[in-house]
């Protein structure tokens, strides 16, 4: 019973040890401290403007309010809608041709021909080429060929603009000279 004697006392000595003044109640003390002592500053808010509404005083110009020019607005807008949706709707109805489903920037005018009289262009597309004449249609943005030259190919294209409404515009395809 010698050997647990020494090790029991030595037990005992750290627990009593751990059970002392830890500094803890220092910290309390000062924080309290600090609590009590402390402001907090608050910086004041400046009082706000008045604000002074201004009259409308324009004599002989037009109100911007007036029912009157409200109503010519909404008429134009509603009958642009009506020419944008003429301007879509036969496109719509028609069925797709298979060079539609490829962006015009993928397609490549590799050469022309005359066939039959009617001037026909190659496309190289994918890595295969078709032939188009005019009144076929290409790319994305319901492109109608109105035109057929040795370098080029000119397109009527129907697209959205950034306001959303259908609008005209042309684009071509030039001829692509090969590797020298």
């Amino acid at each position: 019973m010698k050997i647990q004697s020494p090790l029991l006392l030595i037990g005992l000595s750290l627990a009593l040890a751990g059970c002392g003044p830890t500094g803890e109640d220092e910290l309390r003390i000062w924080m309290a401290d600090q609590r009590a002592n402390t402001k907090p500053s608050v910086t004041p808010l400046t009082e706000p403007k008045k604000f002074v509404p201004e009259p409308y005083a324009e004599d002989g110009a037009i109100e911007p309010f007036n029912q009157v020019r409200l109503t010519q607005a909404l008429r134009r807008d509603s009958t642009q809608v009506a020419s944008n949706a003429a301007l879509i709707a036969p496109e719509m109805a028609r069925r797709k041709e298979p060079l539609e489903a490829f962006p015009l920037d993928s397609m490549a005018m590799v050469g022309s021909l005359n066939k039959e009289g009617a001037p026909t262009a190659l496309l190289k597309v994918d890595n295969l080429i078709y032939q188009v004449k005019v009144g076929n249609y290409l790319g994305q943005n319901y492109g109608k060929i109105t035109k057929i030259s040795e370098n080029s190919i000119q397109l009527r294209e129907i697209a959205q603009d950034a306001t959303g409404d259908w609008i005209e515009r042309t684009a071509s395809l030039d001829l692509q000279e090969g590797k020298k």
